[in-house]
C-alpha cells in the first residue's frame, strides 16, 4: 500500500510539473506570437493601401425610350415583360415601367365585389429586409437624400382574372431575379481556375468506384478518380466531371480505414470551386468498407460460427486491400505533381491525438494532422487551418464539469471562431500539450464567453497586440492575455511588495499596541494578587463547618416542603 501511496504521489507530482512548465511556456509563447502578429499586421496594412474601392451602385434602366415600349400595351393594364425584368403599372392613364428589383413584395387579398393588386416597392426610411438586391440597396440609399419614393400602388378591377394573371407573373419574375442574383454572388469571389492539362502517352494513376461528397444535385455521385498533369479529374457514372488543380489544393489528407466504415482522401482548397451550384471549398472521395445502411440480422450468432469468421476475416481483407490501393495512388499523385513542379504531400491523422468533440450537432472523433484540426467521416466537414488559428480558449473550465468547450480564434476577426463542444476533461491535458507543441497560445474560463461582442470589440481595437493605451504610458494586457482565468504573474508580484511593505510600515504600531496591552495585563495582575479570600469570609462571619451545616438543614426543609404538596393529589387519585 506504501509503495502504492508513493508511486501515486510520484505521478501526480510529474503532472504538476508538467502543467507549470507548460503555462511558462506558454507566457512566453504569448508574449512572442504578439510581436509577431503586429509585424504582421503593420505588412498587411501596407499592402491594402489604397485597394479598398467600393463598387458603386449600377442605375437601373428598362427600356431606353418610350418607342421600346411593347406595342400591345393598353393605358389602364398592369402588364409584365419577362424578357425585360420589369412591370408596366399604369399611372393617369400611362404606361409606367418598373425594374422588378424596385418590388419589395405584392399582396392579392380575396376578391369581394372587385379584385386589388397591392404592390410595395423598397424605400427609403424602412427596413428593407434580408432579400433586397445588393444594387437596389445602394440606389435607395445614394437618392434617399433628396428623392421622392413610392411605398405602394393598390390596383382595382372589376375582372380579377386579369390581375391574378399579374400577380402570378410578378411572383414568377421575382424569384427567377432572386435566384439569378444569388447565383451571381456565389459565383463573385470565385478565381478562375486553369484548364485541366491531360496526360497523354502514359498510364495515368487512377481509382475507380469512389463516392464523391459533396454530390451533385442531392443524388450520390460515384465514379473514377484520375491524376493528369496539372490537376485531378472526378469523372462520375453519369458523365459530371470536376477538376481539382495541384495549385489549389491547401491540404490533402489520407485517412486510412481502422475503425470508421471508409477509406478516404480529402481536398481542402485555397479557393473554392463549384459543385453542381454551390462553391465548395472541401472535397472529398471516399469508398466504404461495409455498407452504413446494412440492416443487423434479428438471429444471434455465435463467436464460433465459421460463416461469422469468415466475414471477419474477409472484411479484414478488404480494409487492408483498399488501404494499400488508396495509399498507393497518393504516392503516385505526389509523384506526379512533382514531377511537373507541384508540391502536394498527404498528410495522415493522428489517431493517438484524436479526441470526441461537437464541432456541429453530434459527437465525431477530431483527430489532428501536420496542418489541420479535422473530422471528415460525418458532414458537414470540419476543418480548420492551424495557420489560421491565432489563439485556443478553453471555456466551462471547472472542478463540477466533466466536460469542456473550445474556441478556436481565427487571425481574420471579421469572422466568427470555431468551435467544439462536449470534449471530455480526461482529454485537456493532451490537447495542451498538442498546442504548446504546434506553438499555439491558449488560455482557460470557467465560464462561455459571448464571442460576437468580443470579435466586435476586437476588430476595431488598433492597439490590441500592444501592452499600452494609446498614451503609451497606461499598462494594459496585451492580445488574449485578459482571457486567463488567474491573471498574469506580474500582477501577483506587485501585491505581494504591497503586502509586505503594508507590514514593514505598520510593525511599529503594532509593536507599540502589544506593549500597551501588557501594561494593561500587568496592572490587572497587581490587583487581583490584593484580592484575599480568607479575609471575605471572616467579613462574613462564617466558617466552613457553619457553611455545611446550613445547607443540610436548607436540604431538609426542601424535602419536607415537596413531601406536603405531594399529599393532596395521592389523596385525590384514591377517590
Amino acid at each position: 500500500r506504501r509503495s502504492n501511496r508513493l508511486a501515486a504521489n510520484a505521478v501526480s507530482a510529474e503532472v504538476n510539473e508538467g502543467a507549470a512548465e507548460r503555462e511558462r511556456k506558454q507566457i512566453e509563447l504569448m508574449a512572442r506570437k504578439n510581436e509577431e502578429r503586429l509585424r504582421e499586421l503593420a505588412r498587411l496594412s501596407k499592402k491594402k493601401g489604397g485597394d479598398d474601392k467600393t463598387k458603386k451602385a449600377e442605375e437601373l434602366e428598362t427600356y431606353k425610350s418610350t418607342k421600346n415600349l411593347p406595342d400591345n400595351v393598353l393605358p389602364n393594364q398592369v402588364k409584365v415583360d419577362m424578357a425585360r425584368q420589369c412591370v408596366i403599372l399604369p399611372i393617369c392613364g400611362n404606361p409606367v415601367p418598373f425594374h422588378i428589383s424596385t418590388i419589395k413584395n405584392v399582396v392579392l387579398p380575396d376578391p369581394d365585389t372587385a379584385a386589388y393588386l397591392r404592390i410595395n416597392f423598397y424605400t427609403a426610411g424602412m427596413a428593407v429586409g434580408k432579400d433586397c438586391p445588393q444594387n437596389t440597396l445602394k440606389l435607395v440609399q445614394k437618392y434617399a437624400p433628396y428623392a421622392t419614393f413610392i411605398r405602394e400602388m393598390t390596383f382595382r378591377s372589376l375582372d380579377s382574372q386579369s390581375l391574378t394573371t399579374a400577380f402570378r407573373q410578378i411572383s414568377q419574375l421575382r424569384k427567377s431575379a432572386r435566384q439569378q442574383e444569388l447565383q451571381v454572388q456565389e459565383e463573385a469571389n470565385l478565381v478562375k481556375q486553369d484548364k485541366l492539362v491531360r496526360t497523354k502517352n502514359e498510364r495515368v494513376p487512377r481509382l475507380a468506384d469512389l463516392t464523391m461528397r459533396p454530390v451533385f444535385a442531392g443524388r450520390k455521385t460515384q465514379g473514377n478518380l484520375e491524376a493528369h498533369t496539372n490537376g485531378l479529374r472526378f469523372i462520375s457514372t453519369r458523365g459530371e466531371m470536376v477538376d481539382i488543380m495541384y495549385a489549389n489544393i491547401k491540404h490533402a489528407v489520407f485517412q486510412p480505414c481502422k475503425s470508421e466504415i471508409m477509406v478516404l482522401v480529402h481536398f481542402h482548397l485555397k479557393n473554392p470551386i463549384m459543385v453542381g451550384k454551390k462553391k465548395q471549398q472541401d472535397i472529398q472521395f471516399f469508398t466504404e468498407v461495409v455498407d452504413a445502411s446494412q440492416a443487423v440480422d434479428g438471429n444471434r450468432r455465435s463467436m464460433y460460427d465459421p460463416d461469422e469468421m469468415d466475414d471477419e476475416q474477409r472484411e479484414r481483407q478488404l480494409r487492408k486491400r483498399l488501404n494499400e490501393a488508396f495509399k498507393d495512388f497518393c504516392r503516385k499523385v505526389e509523384n506526379v505533381a512533382r514531377k511537373n513542379g507541384y508540391t502536394l504531400e498527404f498528410d495522415i491523422p493522428y489517431r493517438d491525438l484524436g479526441f470526441m468533440g461537437n464541432p456541429n450537432k453530434e459527437m465525431v472523433m477530431i483527430m489532428p494532422t501536420l496542418n489541420c484540426l479535422c473530422n471528415l467521416t460525418e458532414t458537414p466537414f470540419f476543418v480548420v487551418d492551424l495557420s489560421n488559428v491565432d489563439h485556443v480558449h478553453f471555456e466551462r473550465v471547472t472542478f463540477m464539469s466533466k466536460a469542456f468547450d473550445m474556441v478556436l480564434i481565427n487571425k481574420d476577426f471579421t469572422k466568427q471562431p470555431w468551435r467544439v463542444d462536449m470534449i471530455p476533461n480526461e482529454e485537456k491535458d493532451s490537447i495542451q500539450e498538442w498546442l504548446t507543441d504546434m506553438e499555439i497560445s491558449y488560455t482557460e474560463g470557467p465560464m462561455n464567453l459571448n464571442w460576437k461582442s468580443i470579435m466586435s470589440t476586437v476588430v476595431g481595437d488598433d492597439r490590441f497586440y500592444m501592452d499600452t493605451e494609446e498614451d503609451e504610458v497606461t499598462q494594459k494586457e496585451a492580445g488574449w492575455e485578459f482571457l486567463r482565468m488567474f491573471g498574469r504573474d506580474d500582477g501577483s508580484d506587485e501585491e505581494s511588495e504591497e503586502e509586505s511593505g503594508y507590514s514593514e510600515n505598520s510593525g511599529q504600531e503594532e509593536s507599540e499596541e502589544e506593549s500597551e496591552e501588557e501594561e494593561d495585563f500587568d496592572s490587572e495582575d497587581d490587583d487581583e494578587s490584593d484580592f484575599d479570600a480568607d479575609d471575605d469570609l471572616e467579613e462574613q462571619g462564617m466558617d466552613w463547618d457553619d457553611m455545611e451545616r446550613e445547607a443540610a438543614a436548607d436540604d431538609k426543609r426542601k424535602k419536607r416542603d415537596g413531601d406536603e404538596d405531594d399529599r393532596p393529589q395521592k389523596k385525590k387519585r384514591r377517590r
